[in-house]
């Protein structure tokens, strides 16, 4: 498949948005409301992975009526797990004294979203553990019922803010409220853009600035009451994932210059590696060296996705 460097470019926006959140949240640097832009990042690159993911499937499904899900493991595995085994034994020689040996488990069976209890250094791993599960099922799923894959996907979209909204509703903070089926909805919509995309039209400007306002606005509804709290859960996250995956086309459709251009495109190349290594230095609850946390973690990012 093509690379699309205005899709780098979105990464690059999000991984952006997720380090500086996290330099807020450990208060190494003050941002009025940045800190709940985070998730917005995480929820970015959900859509995406949920768009290139089954665009690959529905092109190899296209090529050869069906779909090779040990070749698909093969590359998902070349692809994800070296970085991702490299940053765990690095921690495990940091941080010896700070783990136990379920969490390191958890994160290389990619089930950190389940571990309650997991240190700060491996806090970022729940939403590499809900891609990767992702990754797991997906690909099974358009194999056996691509047929009825648009129907699947809609339920998906539909079921998840209900069940969603029902967890806050009844209070439930254990480890479902990071599980797969919490998040789905994001993937679901990418999903979605991908077997429609052919056939949609072109998003005009003036739609796609609307589509950036939500974008830019929700974030700010969260957490201020229960009943603000399950409005945005309900009806606004759902308008916010159309919005993102509404983002996406446009960009696909209409190559933005400053997306385009290469410092940012190679930040969103290598932002997988860059959101592996910022933990231990952006979420560092011993270092306070503000902006200045990252430059190592950039450096660290580089050598991860040149020479692993």
């Amino acid at each position: 498949m093509q690379r699309i460097p205005s899709l780098d470019g979105l990464r690059a926006i999000s991984i952006t948005l997720v380090i500086l959140s996290h330099l807020v949240k450990w208060r190494h640097v003050t941002l009025d409301r940045v800190e709940t832009y985070g998730i917005l990042g995480v929820h970015v690159f959900f859509v995406l992975s949920g768009y290139l993911i089954t665009n690959l499937l529905l092109r190899e499904y296209d090529r050869s009526c069906t779909i090779s899900l040990r070749d698909f493991y093969i590359r998902r595995a070349f692809r994800i797990f070296p970085a991702a085994f490299v940053f765990v034994a690095v921690v495990i020689v940091l941080y010896w004294h700070q783990l136990r040996w379920y969490h390191v488990a958890a994160a290389l069976a990619y089930v950190a979203n389940m571990d309650l209890s997991r240190p700060w250094f491996f806090g970022h791993l729940w939403s590499l553990s809900i891609e990767e599960q992702f990754y797991l099922l997906w690909p099974f799923a358009v194999k056996k019922w691509h047929r009825h894959k648009s129907v699947i996907l809609l339920c998906v979209f539909l079921a998840t803010p209900v069940f969603r909204t029902a967890l806050y509703a009844l209070r439930i903070r254990n480890g479902i409220a990071g599980s797969l089926p919490v998040y789905a909805d994001q993937l679901a919509i990418g999903c979605l853009l991908a077997v429609f995309a052919p056939r949609l039209p072109k998003i005009r400007g003036y739609v796609a600035v609307a589509m950036l306002m939500v974008v830019i606005f929700e974030p700010w509804f969260s957490g201020s009451s229960p009943a603000r709290t399950l409005f945005q859960l309900f009806v606004l996250r759902p308008l916010l994932h159309l919005s993102i995956a509404g983002l996406v086309l446009h960009v696909i459709q209409v190559p933005y210059r400053a997306l385009n251009w290469s410092p940012v495109a190679w930040l969103g190349k290598i932002s997988y590696s860059v959101y592996l290594w910022q933990e231990l230095f952006c979420s560092n609850p011993t270092l306070h060296l503000g902006y200045a946390l990252v430059l190592p973690a950039l450096a660290c990012a580089c050598l991860s996705y040149y020479l692993v």
